[in-house]
């Protein structure tokens, strides 16, 4: 995911810094589209953070009332999960909040080639 964001970004902004005379509302709505893929994709990773963090807390809660050490070991197994899927949320916040500043450049350029237009 965090590859397809990247060479998203790439794109947008190789066209927003070439010189050449590109529908800008196209581009924009485009874009809105991948930003909105990007907002479901968040949203489902940031519930699946949430009931790993349920799943976890549970998990150390059994350890901690019954002192089972097998428990320990799905504690910790659950528990690296979550680290890693909180990593991905970050990263994939990080990419939309930058795509959105894209989207506001690519706002602008829609604008200004609406306004030299007529």
């Amino acid at each position: 995911m965090n590859e397809y964001i990247k060479k998203h970004e790439v794109y947008i902004n190789s066209l927003l810094e070439s010189n050449e005379n590109h529908d800008w509302n196209k581009i924009k709505d485009y874009h809105k589209v991948q930003i909105m893929f990007m907002q479901h994709e968040r949203l489902v990773h940031m519930i699946v953070t949430l009931f790993f963090g349920l799943f976890l807390a549970i998990s150390l809660s059994l350890v901690l009332l019954f002192n089972l050490s097998l428990l320990f070991l799905l504690v910790f197994i659950i528990g690296v999960v979550e680290v890693f899927y909180i990593v991905h949320l970050y990263k994939l916040e990080n990419g939309v909040q930058r795509w959105y500043v894209l989207y506001n450049q690519l706002s602008r350029m829609a604008d200004e080639q609406i306004r030299e237009n007529r």
